[in-house]
């Protein structure tokens, strides 16, 4: 496997990890489900991103798997968000 040095990829895979790292720090400054969800979206998709970065094509089934739980992730993410199940605060005493 040979690296592609494709600046549109290597661009993706940087946002990828921004997002994350922003993701995770909104996690433990406020416990945002939310943030969580879109972080650990944005990771599989970094991981893709820098899978076709070391060679692997982006037809592989690895590649395909990767991104797929990541949609599969940030569906979950926001048909919970649509319910407001996470806007409820639950066994919190007055």
């Amino acid at each position: 496997m040979a690296l592609v040095i494709d600046p549109v990829t290597i661009l993706n895979l940087i946002f990828c990890i921004i997002i994350v790292c922003l993701g995770c720090w909104e996690y433990l400054r406020k416990e945002s489900l939310i943030a969580l969800y879109i972080a650990i979206t944005f990771g599989l998709f970094g991981i893709a991103h820098l899978g076709i970065i070391l060679g692997v094509k982006s037809s592989n089934i690895f590649i395909l798997t990767i991104r797929s739980i990541a949609y599969l992730v940030i569906i979950y993410a926001l048909y919970k968000t649509a319910l407001g199940h996470w806007n409820k605060k639950i066994g919190l005493k007055k």
